[in-house]
């Protein structure tokens, strides 16, 4: 089974501060440089990303970030963008 295809993988609920460092995650920083970003300490950052692996079922950062873009929870590159909350509309 991949990572993050468990039975309720889709219903996973994240916080806001868990989507924000999956978004930071995804700009490539690591955790003591998220931590300096958000003013908070390393361990903290730390146990937001343990967190985070264990309601999504990741292993790692990048089945972390795949697992994100397969649930619309990260847009990299215009990829899954319109599956956020307030993304453009293409009809603009």
């Amino acid at each position: 089974m991949a990572s993050g295809d468990g039975p309720d993988s889709s219903n996973v609920s994240l916080s806001t501060r868990e989507i924000e460092i999956i978004e930071l995650v995804a700009e490539g920083l690591t955790n003591q440089e998220i931590a300096e970003r958000l003013t908070i300490s390393k361990r903290t950052v730390d146990n937001h990303v343990s967190n985070v692996f264990t309601k999504t079922g990741s292993k790692n950062r990048v089945a972390l970030l795949n697992w994100a873009m397969d649930h619309g929870k990260i847009c990299r590159d215009g990829f899954n963008c319109c599956l956020l909350p307030g993304a453009p509309d293409d009809a603009a």
